[in-house]
């Protein structure tokens, strides 16, 4: 591969307006320390000392598109009681125009962190599909004249559901505007006629006849290709966590090792690939060259304890050294 001008190519983003439809969510974080155990059951006690909120889910990517540049769009439903959701929001400078509130939970995932490891996590939510279908396709519809990218990112929380990922799709196809999809296991099947869909490894087993290693890359390859032809997606990009990422279109595959080794957390490296994925779909570079970056976004968001956000300087620094 030529040596790229990363920088320039990141300059870019500024230019990209990327519309997030997905599972918007708050991830909140106890962090203490555990000097005893309880006298109660067999479970350390866990002395609170800081208490911090992050926006996570769809929130979190369209939180990750902004920190490089690009302009986001979340359009998502949330619960009347929002738990700070709108806040966070505004703190960030996203827009908060696209969230729908009903009568339902805000997700929030709560981590308990002590030693620089999850403890324990708590979870408040619906999974409900949303009664707000009809205002949420709207929303979509009404903002594709000033789209680049849309992108799905579903937790199953209930917003993606069968109706509103076929109509925007389809809407999306009839107006030329490429269609990126971070899946789940609910309505996997649904995302027909994307431009993109990137499962992680136990996604796309749950729906292979038997359970593929992640060092099993001919495997691999065999699966991926059965599900490209029955979604009728142009591309597939499967994430194997420390094995790195596999991709696949009709013409080309490749697998890439991770660059990271330093693997801290996972939490929130779905969200860093699909990110930066949007950004760099349409640019000029060469397929391996834009999986490469998002490869090594994933890594970088691996690094950190909780929901890591990317760094655009970071970013620069590691791509000019390693791609």
């Amino acid at each position: 591969m030529s040596k790229i001008n990363w920088e320039e190519i990141i300059s870019e983003f500024i230019k990209l307006n990327i519309l997030v439809v997905g599972d918007a969510m708050i991830d909140s974080y106890i962090w203490g320390d555990i000097e005893r155990n309880s006298p109660e059951a067999p479970i350390p006690i866990v002395n609170a000392n800081k208490y911090e909120k992050k926006l996570g889910g769809a929130a979190n990517v369209a939180l990750n598109i902004k920190s490089l540049g690009a302009n986001p769009t979340l359009i998502s439903v949330i619960g009347n009681k929002d738990n700070g959701f709108l806040d966070l929001m505004k703190s960030f400078g996203l827009s908060v125009q696209g969230i729908i509130q009903e009568d339902r939970i805000t997700t929030t995932k709560t981590r308990v962190i002590s030693n620089n490891k999850h403890q324990l996590r708590i979870d408040e939510e619906n999974t409900n599909d949303i009664v707000s279908e009809h205002k949420l396709i709207e929303l979509v519809f009404n903002s594709l004249a000033e789209t680049d990218i849309v992108l799905f990112q579903d937790y199953n929380k209930g917003v993606l559901t069968k109706k509103v990922i076929r109509e925007i799709i389809d809407k999306c196809n009839e107006l030329n505007i490429p269609t990126l999809v971070d899946p789940k296991i609910k309505n996997y099947w649904e995302y027909k006629n994307v431009s993109l869909f990137k499962p992680n490894l136990k996604e796309l087993n749950n729906n292979a006849e038997s359970e593929i290693l992640a060092t099993d890359l001919k495997r691999i390859s065999l699966e991926v290709k059965k599900q490209r032809l029955k979604l009728n997606a142009k591309e597939i990009i499967v994430t194997l966590s420390e094995n790195g990422i596999f991709f696949q279109n009709e013409k080309i595959e490749f697998h890439l090792p991770v660059y990271v080794k330093d693997i801290v957390d996972v939490s929130g490296a779905g969200d860093c690939v699909i990110a930066i994925l949007a950004l760099v779909y349409q640019s000029k570079l060469s397929k391996q060259q834009l999986i490469s970056l998002a490869n090594l976004c994933g890594g970088l968001a691996c690094e950190k304890v909780g929901v890591a956000n990317l760094e655009k300087e970071k970013i620069i620094e590691q791509a000019n050294r390693l791609i």
